[in-house]
């Protein structure tokens, strides 16, 4: 009998495909209210996106198409993933039959890997009571978790240094807001205060202590006695090295803090900053939540009334998963509520994500890796585990662009999870894009670059690095091969670091050669433009406004870090073709460096570039000799239209433009005013 139906719904859904079909343009619809064993039009629409999926497989095995468009029409409403939607090259459009799976017109459609919880109730059992304060028990609800269902929570992730970035387990969120995993202090950190077996470590006089035993101020871990999961998250040694690590012990009368090993890499050093967290001692304000992973339930200070906000806890890990698609778009849909990324790219091709939301994730929002000419544009992107938008495409030894961009987009509060070395935009491989994005509030970097060939143009971005200072708001690192990346045209300002302490710009470090910093505007950043050492950059025709320094220049592989030069960077020539006929035609510099005094800053060209205010030059080892000096134009009046309100574009009759200063196209730096979803 059921096989009956299902044949004459299928004889009647492919006479409607076929009719479609002839007009070049075919049509599904689904809905939250929909059957999927309905036609799947707008009057009877399919509730899952799988089956509007499978659909369009059927559809194109049943042939008949070969050009047009097929439109996936989403619904208003919440749909609830209980597994990755998957696509494959079995669901590919062609060039000239794109499939798009679209909100339809502008209706809010939400892709959560989360589930609604509810059965709040006040805390009864006297032994969890007596582990919060008395102020507060009135405060807190529980609810059972295993009896609606959930019983998968993972646990703490320690991201280890250098690591790869964990799922976070569970999370909680409210009124699609990410709550706070109960932690000391609330806000910020507090700082080592003396350490158990100090002098056990040495880096070029930074003195520290190998063993995770550290000594704290105050008596507030009096408070954990009962606590059995209790974690500290901290930057141990280095401002730009995080880690997260489970207590092994604490001595409240010694005042000690002793972690499980293994130990931090880098050691344990005084005055760095960490706070404690997963602490259902330290739930003592509206918008924290502890989860009690053995027995199931979760306990939670609802910033407003339970019953007038909805409480939704991360379950899936990835919401959509691609590989090997190609000519797909998904439009105007928001992805929020997993425990890891929105959206998973894998060789792909000619895909686009567009016009949505990605928010409130584990992980990152948009994963590319591989295939060529993917593209992330015009989407709001905030509240991620991790980082925003990764960008790996191309080939490195043939220099063959991968053509992926990031465009036209606004992220920023990324990082809440995994802090450093998440950027909002990460780009790999060769010939890939980042334009027109808005990038700020985070605790690191706003980008971060390896490989060939790329362009970073037109991007708006501040107050970054904010919990480092070591750090660079855009970032690369450590090759004398990976040139020819072009950064132009972008607005760097107030970036200084934590606590005002200091960071950089655009930073090339540890000998990172061949870059272009052209055309930018750079005001109240630390260090600006940093050059680690490295070789044939050019810094030209940039605006320097109260930076101090506008430029800074070492030649620190001719003395401390030296010992890369004949093993990390070697290595890393040789891994390259860079004497083949391809490479030395377009890095013809690089074809003789290891005759050439490796280790010196040469070839770096300083010409034609603006500092007002704050100070210019910053030169650690480096003979002023060894670079070209053309034109620049210092602590002179540049004629600002009016600096007083940040505008810096020059007057007609500036100075500048004598010396051969190009107009910079300030107003067209960032974001594009709309967000168009087509």
């Amino acid at each position: 009998m059921c096989k009956v139906i299902y044949r004459g719904v299928a004889v009647v859904l492919f006479s409607v495909l076929f009719a479609q079909a002839a007009t070049a343009k075919v049509d599904f619809y689904v809905s939250p209210s929909g059957d999927d064993s309905a036609l799947g039009n707008l009057e009877r629409p399919f509730a899952t996106l799988t089956k509007a999926r499978d659909a369009i497989r059927e559809l194109k095995e049943a042939g008949g198409l070969s050009k047009g468009i097929i439109t996936v029409h989403i619904r208003a409403g919440v749909y609830p993933l209980t597994e990755s939607f998957t696509l494959t090259d079995a669901d590919s459009g062609t060039e000239s039959l794109p499939i798009v799976y679209r909100a339809y017109k502008d209706e809010e459609v939400r892709l959560i890997g989360g589930k609604q919880i509810d059965g709040f109730k006040p805390i009864t059992d006297p032994a969890v009571l007596k582990r919060i304060d008395k102020k507060y028990r009135d405060k807190i609800l529980q609810t059972d978790l295993r009896a609606q269902g959930i019983t998968d929570f993972s646990k703490v992730s320690p991201k280890r240094f250098g690591g790869p970035a964990h799922s976070t387990g569970l999370e909680l969120f409210f009124e699609d807001e990410p709550m706070t995993l109960a932690r000391w202090p609330n806000e910020g950190f507090v700082k080592i205060a003396g350490l158990v077996e100090p002098g056990t470590v040495n880096v070029r006089g930074t003195k520290g202590s190998k063993t995770g035993k550290f000594i704290y101020d105050g008596d507030r871990p009096k408070r954990w006695a009962e606590e059995n999961d209790v974690w500290v998250h901290g930057y141990w040694f280095w401002d730009w090295s995080d880690e997260r690590q489970q207590v092994e012990s604490i001595d409240t009368d010694k005042r000690i803090i002793s972690v499980a090993p293994p130990y931090h890499g880098y050691g344990y050093r005084v005055g760095q900053w960490f706070y404690g967290l997963n602490i259902l001692a330290e739930l003592d304000g509206p918008g924290e939540w502890y989860l009690d992973r053995e027995m199931g339930i979760l306990y939670f200070w609802p910033p407003e009334p339970i019953e007038k906000g909805r409480a939704v806890v991360s379950v899936l890990n990835n919401l959509v998963e691609m590989s090997g698609v190609s000519h797909v778009a998904i439009q105007g849909v928001i992805f929020e509520a997993a425990r890891g990324t929105a959206v998973v790219m894998s060789n792909c091709e000619d895909m686009q994500i567009s016009g949505s939301i990605l928010r409130n994730l584990g992980g990152s929002a948009v994963q590319i890796a591989g295939g060529s000419g993917n593209n992330v544009m015009h989407c709001e992107i905030y509240g991620t585990g991790s980082g925003g938008i990764s960008l790996s495409g191309g080939d490195r030894k043939a220099l063959r662009p991968g053509g992926h961009s990031a465009f036209n987009n606004h992220i920023h509060h990324y990082g809440r999870w995994q802090r450093m070395y998440t950027p909002a935009i990460g780009l790999g491989g060769v010939g890939n894009k980042i334009v027109h994005n808005l990038i700020h509030t985070a605790p690191h970097m706003a980008v971060m670059f390896s490989g060939n060939d790329h362009v970073i143009e037109l991007n708006e971005i501040h107050n970054v690095c904010l919990e480092s200072n070591d750090a660079g708001a855009i970032y690369a690192g450590r090759d004398w091969t990976m040139r020819g990346t072009v950064i132009r045209h972008n607005y760097l300002h107030e970036i200084t670091g934590f606590e005002n302490r200091g960071c950089v710009g655009v930073y090339l470090d540890d000998m990172f050669c061949g870059t272009e910093i052209y055309g930018n505007v750079f005001y109240k950043v630390t260090r600006a433009a940093f050059i680690g050492g490295g070789r044939d950059c050019l810094v030209e025709n940039n605006i320097f406004v109260d930076c101090k320094p506008a430029l800074h220049i070492d030649a620190r592989a001719m003395t401390w870090a030296g010992y890369h030069v004949g093993t990390t960077m070697t290595d890393r020539l040789k891994d390259m073709p860079y004497t083949s006929e391809l490479w030395r035609k377009r890095y013809p510099k690089l074809v003789n460096i290891l005759e050439d005094e490796p280790a010196a800053p040469k070839g770096n060209i300083v010409r034609r570039n603006i500092c007002s205010g704050g100070k210019w030059l910053e030169l650690h080892g480096v003979d002023k000799n060894i670079v070209t000096w053309e034109d620049n134009l210092i602590d002179k009046e540049p004629g600002f239209v009016n600096a007083s309100s940040m505008n810096f574009q020059l007057k007609d009759d500036s100075g500048a433009y004598k010396l051969g200063f190009k107009p910079i196209p300030i107003e067209k730096i960032g974001l594009l005013e709309d967000f168009p979803r087509e």
